[in-house]
């Protein structure tokens, strides 16, 4: 070994090289940029654009308070999460975000939802998509054109038993406020199938059920391989699912801006939206997609989307309100 090198001195200098390019490299990767997501609720096309040399770690919002899940937290510099999710976070762990030019870029729709949080959650919270929910209808040609006005479909005699709801009261509870029926709710819950959000589609497409709604980016890949499945958007509107980004990093400002910059490329927008990906942002080209009157429909209908509707966090009194009003049914 000794004998590659001409001296001694020459052999201690090498190792000490080594060393300094094995330190220098952990170094790299402690300050790489870490971001947190729960994986099943993004898009590829959206993991796509986290630029490659941040580091993507997987976090379970539904067990925030497991340690595993906490660490993640406290290691990361930034966390997207949904609106489901926003109410297991404690926002005393997150920086100002909104503080940044970005604050600028977002459209009337988000800036209008931020104004429903608090002064303090509103300044860590950043919108960075919107997905819609839709309703798939699987082999029923018959039912696409009432689906299409509103959502008094879902009471069809012919439907009992055959739709698959999300695990959600809450999104229920509101798709039941739009129905022209009395007891709407209790006659919305009878024809259900089951109440699901990690396998509709599977049990759409295997099972007797005719129906399913779901998030427009959880579907949109089955609806490319499977022609029995149809999309539909009632122009009554429809539930909206917001995604956030929280930061508990003030080091890496510029680089998310950079990233954030990056996603109204339009080819970026057209893959984002093809996956069911709206981008809150006010530039004209990102807000042409919320126009959309092209035919085979591909998302929400202009009149659609000014239907459509949010959800705020709740008070206690509201959580107590919803509760029984989804028991007492």
């Amino acid at each position: 070994m000794l004998s590659k090198f001409s001296t001694r001195r020459e052999f201690l200098n090498s190792g000490k090289l080594s060393l300094l390019f094995l330190l220098s490299s952990c170094s790299n990767l402690a300050s790489k940029v870490k971001i947190a997501l729960q994986n099943s609720f993004y898009p590829k096309s959206f993991k796509d654009t986290i630029p490659k040399d941040w580091k993507q770690e997987k976090i379970n919002f539904e067990s925030i308070q497991l340690q595993k899940n906490r660490n993640v937290v406290f290691k990361s510099d930034f966390i997207l999460i949904n609106d489901g999710w926003i109410k297991n976070i404690n926002f005393m762990e997150f920086e100002k975000i909104n503080e940044f030019p970005l604050i600028e870029n977002l459209d009337k729709r988000s800036i209008d939802f931020l104004g429903s949080f608090n002064e303090n959650q509103r300044s860590k919270l950043f919108p960075i998509g919107v997905v819609p929910y839709t309703i798939i209808i699987k082999n029923n040609k018959e039912l696409i054109n009432s689906a299409k006005n509103s959502w008094n479909f879902l009471l069809s005699k012919k439907l009992t038993g055959k739709i698959i709801f999300p695990q959600s009261p809450r999104v229920i509870l509101s798709i039941a406020k739009k129905i022209n029926s009395t007891n709407s709710l209790k006659k919305l819950k009878s024809q259900a199938m089951l109440f699901d959000d990690k396998n509709m589609l599977n049990w759409l497409i295997n099972t007797d059920a005719c129906v399913a709604i779901v998030p427009y980016s959880f579907c949109s890949k089955y609806l490319k391989i499977d022609p029995r499945l149809s999309l539909v958007f009632p122009s009554q509107g429809v539930p909206l699912m917001w995604h956030f980004l929280l930061s508990r990093s003030n080091l890496n400002n510029e680089i998310l801006i950079k990233w954030i910059k990056s996603l109204e490329d339009k080819s970026i927008v057209d893959k984002l939206v093809s996956q069911g990906w709206y981008l809150p942002f006010n530039s004209d080209y990102l807000q042409s997609k919320y126009q959309s009157e092209r035919l085979p429909i591909s998302g929400p209908s202009q009149k659609c989307w000014a239907n459509s509707w949010s959800f705020p966090l709740l008070t206690n009194e509201q959580k107590i309100n919803l509760k029984n009003s989804w028991n007492e049914i």
